[in-house]
């Protein structure tokens, strides 16, 4: 996402009752953490595993990207899930194109070094780690986890990590395809960046019949990739068609998502436009789903504002159908999202920087007390620190007594806390972490 700009878009001014009612609940009801590290005990968040007792996808968010206790009770979270639920999946907001290497490594391929190389392009968002863990634990593991993007190439950035490893594979199952991605991704290479801080301003440099030959090469590709579908079976088997043909929707949606960011930020966006990155990540999720081993259940981590089940709206306007948005619907009761959030500290935000690996710099920002209406507000009105609650378990409360806003870096997403999640993990400290690429 682009959370700068959707950060203070969605700031709001107004302030809600305080949910005293909503607080004492929290008080009487949320479940007290005592560790935050990933290495520490477990079973203090047993009563996790009553809440997603049903769930076949639990996504973990966060309400900004770069906070180190963020990435510690995620890490801490998808240990639980594996070691005690069963969790066979990890999935995160990463390259659908680009996480097929990361799977190979995380179950046993190449060397314990080579992991940096493979994520040195992509924004580095705390996967390290938990990938790290896995691959320890699947050297003895009867079951391996397995690890799936489900993200557009380079978090918007490039169209060519999808379109290079499509290129390789028709020029085996339909050589006659392959003008048309040889065409975009000659286009596609004037613009590559590792995000779309870098790539999304190349993009619009293009000359607008630039734009437009690069998505009807695009088009022609997908379509014409479908139409021979039993060629291409035959020729180089049904995993590899399949693979191909969803790096080359990652393609087009990215493309598209260029187009849809630019007449934003022009003044001339249609009404959730932007929805089509998330929606690409939820049929993405789907798709690892309907491939995946019978009984299979997924770990999913990404942004608190893509997992949330609720519109994003600013100015009052949709801006985003978030990806949790489209679980919900197909999944129902087996999606749980799972927000994370603090009370105090700081949020990173990210100045634009052209000169900089990912276009952007890391900044701080310290936090203010939380907004009356928040839900941060109700967690330090009932005096938790770092604590877990299951929303699904909380009463009914009259209006203005709901949390109708949560963080979102520095700011507020307004929207109603408990239609938008399941459960919400709080930290009572936030801090930016350091990476030396930022």
């Amino acid at each position: 996402m682009n959370p700068n700009a959707l950060n203070r878009a969605v700031s709001m001014p107004e302030r809600a009752a305080a949910p005293d009612l909503f607080a004492t609940w929290l008080r009487d009801h949320a479940t007290r953490l005592s560790h935050l590290g990933p290495d520490a005990p477990l079973d203090d968040l047993e009563p996790l595993r009553d809440a997603v007792a049903g769930a076949r996808v639990v996504a973990v968010g966060e309400n900004s990207h770069f906070i180190e206790e963020f990435a510690l009770l995620r890490h801490r979270v998808l240990r639980f899930l594996v070691e005690r639920c069963g969790f066979t999946l990890f999935a995160a907001e990463y390259g659908f194109s680009e996480g097929f290497r990361l799977d190979e490594w995380a179950r046993g391929a190449g060397h314990d070094a080579d992991l940096h190389a493979h994520t040195a392009a992509a924004v580095p968002l705390g996967l390290e780690e938990p990938l790290r863990r896995l691959r320890r634990h699947n050297r003895t593991a009867a079951r391996p986890v397995e690890f799936a993007g489900v993200d557009i190439p380079a978090a918007g950035g490039s169209l060519l990590p999808a379109l290079e490893p499509v290129a390789a594979y028709l020029r085996e199952a339909d050589p006659e395809a392959l003008p048309f991605v040889e065409t975009a991704a000659r286009i596609a290479e004037r613009f590559a960046g590792h995000s779309a801080a870098v790539g999304a301003p190349a993009w619009a440099r293009l000359a607008p019949a630039d734009q437009d030959a690069l998505s009807a090469a695009l088009l022609r590709a997908v379509i014409r990739l479908r139409a021979v579908e039993p060629t291409c079976v035959a020729r180089a088997g049904r995993r590899s068609y399949d693979i191909a043909l969803r790096r080359l929707e990652a393609a087009c949606h990215g493309d598209y998502g260029m187009r849809a960011m630019s007449d934003l930020f022009a003044g001339r966006g249609l009404t959730a436009d932007t929805s089509a990155r998330d929606a690409f990540m939820a049929e993405s999720v789907r798709w690892h789903l309907d491939r995946a081993a019978p009984g299979t259940r997924m770990v999913l981590v990404a942004h608190n504002a893509h997992i949330q089940r609720t519109p994003v709206v600013h100015a009052g306007g949709v801006t985003t159908l978030p990806m949790g948005r489209y679980l919900h619907e197909t999944l129902g009761e087996e999606y749980f999202a799972l927000a994370l959030t603090s009370t105090s500290g700081h949020a990173a935000e990210m100045p634009l920087d052209p000169d900089a690996k990912f276009g952007f710099t890391i900044g701080e920002t310290e936090l203010a007390p939380p907004e009356p209406g928040s839900v941060e507000a109700a967690f330090a009105a009932a005096g938790l620190g770092l604590a877990l609650a299951d929303l699904r378990h909380a009463p009914p409360v009259p209006p203005g007594h709901a949390p109708d806003r949560i963080r979102l870096q520095s700011g507020y997403l307004r929207t109603p806390v408990r239609t938008a999640f399941d459960g919400v993990l709080n930290v009572p400290v936030s801090t930016v972490s350091r990476h030396p690429d930022l």
